[in-house]
């Protein structure tokens, strides 16, 4: 009965997900304290408490049909000028309350991009490693998805085979900076050199390639680092956005896309994400929750805590012998597996009641996932058991 094009999505379920769904059963059999689970990137700082603060103020302050009713498809005209003002006044950028559409978070947001821009056969190219999902979202609109091979020593953007991959059907680029799953950020220095190799290759093929920067991760940075706001780097650029991660709310899908008036025919593209964000079935962003960005526009999580996290587990883990680059942002490290094959690899960690996502997931074979936006108290628990790990795969202590 089901869709052929949901077969292959049966079997190839996402394998965060699935180890996610096996720490909940390992956790009804030896406890939730003993089940060290680093498979989901769920944020477990709480959101600021300004943002509880909001909720309640709306609700007694405001109308219920301002509240819980609907709105234009692009969202609240007073909050998407509030995010457009924010925008300006961090990053020097020129939007308008027009240039910004509400959407169900940044996964809502990239395919409604995504279905204003593709026909069926265009390419979209990215960069290995990347989040797996983006390969569904290109193909939920019959695009291809084109893979760039990863640089294993930076994890930066591999711009020669990028520029050589690019052809007369590459419609779109996805970058993700903070990135998932290394937490790395794309430098400025390399986002120059994207864009001019953008620029030169579009009038080459003869069409504007679009640049579209997935940024759940933007506010997420430790030792000073700065993440570029991508527009200024290429004039054909959207940016996806979300508060899942910012503002520790995943569950409330509420992001925005940033369409600048550079983008060549900027108000055609934007009027045909207003009318996907319909026709998808979203119809709009949730209305609670644009009301609540617009008061918390200038609230952050506790990022602290995040780094604290990061660096008891990276500073152990490479005391035991692990090979990983310490990220710069997110909250996941890419560890070097110490066998060949990761996935062996995740099955010894399994032995020891410790999910990690194998980098298969991600492209980029020989690697895993660790999501460390658990609680510090969990990573030191988990700590006698990543030793024992390393030692029975032979890795050596630092």
């Amino acid at each position: 009965m089901i869709a052929e094009k949901m077969k292959p999505l049966l079997a190839n379920n996402s394998a965060i997900r699935m180890m996610f769904e096996e720490g909940n059963r390992l956790a009804l059999i030896h406890g939730r304290e003993n089940v060290y689970d680093f498979s989901l990137g769920n944020p477990n700082v709480p959101a600021p408490e300004g943002v509880k603060q909001a909720i309640m103020d709306i609700l007694n302050e405001e109308e219920s049909t301002a509240v819980h009713g609907y709105m234009s498809n692009a969202g609240y005209e007073d909050v998407r000028d509030a995010i457009a003002l924010s925008l300006n006044q961090r990053f020097g950028t020129n939007f308008r309350l027009e240039n910004i559409v509400m959407t169900v978070g940044a996964a809502s947001g990239l395919n409604i991009i995504l279905k204003s821009l593709l026909n069926p056969g265009d390419q979209v190219l990215v960069f290995a490693p990347y989040f797996l999902e983006y390969s569904n979202y290109v193909r939920n609109y019959d695009g291809e998805l084109v893979v760039v091979s990863p640089d294993r020593e930076s994890f930066q953007p591999n711009l020669t085979e990028f520029e050589e991959k690019i052809g007369r059907k590459t419609k779109a680029v996805i970058i993700n900076s903070p990135n998932n799953p290394t937490g790395v950020v794309y430098s400025e220095d390399t986002l120059i050199r994207l864009g001019e190799i953008l620029e030169r290759k579009s009038r080459e093929i003869g069409h504007p390639i679009l640049l579209i920067s997935d940024e759940p991760y933007r506010e997420l940075v430790y030792d000073g680092a700065k993440v570029p706001f991508v527009t200024r780097f290429y004039r054909d650029t959207v940016v996806c956005y979300s508060f899942s991660k910012s503002l520790s709310l995943p569950g409330e899908r509420i992001g925005y896309l940033a369409i600048p008036d550079e983008v060549t025919d900027s108000g055609e593209l934007i009027a045909a994400a207003v009318i996907a964000n319909r026709v998808m079935g979203c119809v709009n962003a949730p209305s609670l929750f644009q009301r609540v960005i617009k008061r918390c526009i200038d609230e952050k999580v506790n990022v602290e805590a995040y780094n604290r996290n990061r660096n008891l587990l990276y500073l152990s883990l490479k005391s035991y012998g692990f090979d990983c680059i310490k990220p710069e942002g997110a909250f996941y490290l890419f560890v070097k597996s110490p066998l060949e094959d990761e996935k062996e690899f995740c099955a010894v960690c399994k032995k020891y009641r410790v999910l990690v996502v194998p980098g298969s997931s991600f492209a980029c074979t020989g690697y895993v996932r660790i999501s460390y936006c658990v609680s510090y108290e969990q990573i030191e628990r988990s700590l006698p058991a990543f030793k024992k790990i390393g030692e029975e795969c032979g890795v050596r202590p630092q």
